[in-house]
């Protein structure tokens, strides 16, 4: 166990947890028993695989923290005064060393779960406002569609329905990338836009809204479907703007009868990989429904902060008249609220203000431990 200052034990415990689990993995994959066992060897192997960077960072951060004490017992040997001459020149950057190491080791702690979905959705819909809340969901689709290119991300469109000045009434994307979730998971909830609309002849300002979800894929997850609650059968599929419009039924439509929960597929030119996405987000979203209900009171106190993803909450204003982006949850100790460039938010340039919200995050997780 490393000695350390001013970390809280309890994230120290979990990261010795983690460490000899991992010792625990490296002995049962040599195991001829589990070597002989191709479905345990895969999921021994993924484990194992989940913790090589974390464990890896926590050593690191062991042998920086003893080097650093060893350097503390020599400076205080007086029997070797240029010892301790020598070592009292090597602590500080010894324990700078330490203390960067300790700010990666808490990055990756925190991310650990999030950066194991590598593929989730993102819903758009349009909220109150008519016309001009659609043309505002599809702002937003374009906004996150720039902020993946940026990041080199896929960003497939699963479903979209548009509305009749081009704006989207709804719009479902998978996206897929290293971290993408980690970045993008706060973005559920209420979207809020402040502006002047293409049809108010008198320069008024209105205010519509637009609702995002963000649900990851996760294949290790189980969901109990029963078949007879489940209406599906073949469509024909398009593309936004309406290019690929297909002819022929590629597409495919799938209905959760007890939930109310509707989906089309049109991403793929195949059906069979239509119906198997369209699976896939009935899944993912059903069980983010009951993810989001059995873990509502145990992070209450986090989501009052970080938004919950409920698609009644508002999380943000866009303000065009002041060219002013604000994130309701980024208000500092003393209240208020932090606001960013629009022009830049809408071009996707979102880095500034998802990083804000990637510290806040972090500083919760730590605090909750």
């Amino acid at each position: 166990m490393a000695e350390v200052l001013n970390v809280p034990p309890s994230l120290i415990r979990k990261l010795d947890e983690l460490s000899l689990r991992y010792d625990e993995l490296e002995s049962q994959l040599g195991d001829p028993s589990v070597l002989s066992n191709s479905a345990k060897l895969v999921s021994l192997s993924k484990e194992k695989g989940k913790l090589d960077q974390i464990v890896g960072q926590y050593r690191e951060y062991c042998k920086a923290t003893a080097q650093a004490a060893e350097l503390r017992e020599l400076i205080g040997n007086r029997a070797d005064p240029d010892m301790a001459e020598l070592a009292a020149e090597e602590l500080p950057a010894a324990d700078a060393k330490a203390t960067a190491i300790l700010e990666a080791l808490k990055d990756e702690f925190v991310a650990a779960e999030d950066n194991a979905v590598d593929s989730f959705f993102l819903e758009i819909r349009a909220g109150t406002g008519g016309e001009e809340a659609a043309l505002f969901a599809r702002d937003l689709y374009e906004m996150y569609r720039r902020y993946c290119e940026q990041k080199r991300w896929r960003f497939d469109t699963s479903d979209y329905s548009v509305s009749e000045r081009g704006g989207f009434k709804e719009a479902i994307v998978n996206i897929k990338g290293s971290s993408a979730y980690r970045h993008l998971r706060f973005e559920g909830g209420g979207h809020r836009v402040q502006r002047v609309p293409e049809t108010e002849a008198q320069g008024r300002i209105h205010t519509s809204a637009a609702t995002v979800a963000v649900m990851p894929e996760l294949p290790d997850v189980k969901i109990d479907i029963n078949p007879k609650d489940v209406e599906e059968f073949g469509c024909r599929g398009g593309g936004p703007g309406g290019q690929n419009v297909n002819k022929v039924e590629t597409g495919w439509y799938i209905s959760h009868k007890p939930s109310g929960l509707q989906f089309k597929m049109t991403e793929h030119k195949s059906q069979t990989q239509n119906k198997e996405r369209a699976w896939a987000l009935l899944r993912a979203t059903l069980y983010e429904a009951e993810r989001s209900k059995q873990h509502a009171q145990a992070t209450s106190a986090r989501k009052a902060m970080m938004g919950s993803g409920d698609r009644s909450q508002r999380i943000r204003t866009y303000n065009f008249p002041q060219n002013r982006c604000t994130d309701h949850r980024l208000g500092g100790e003393g209240g208020g609220e932090k606001n960013f460039n629009l022009d830049q938010i809408l071009a996707g340039q979102l880095d500034p203000l998802i990083t804000a919200l990637l510290d806040l995050d972090k500083q919760q997780r730590l605090e909750e431990l």
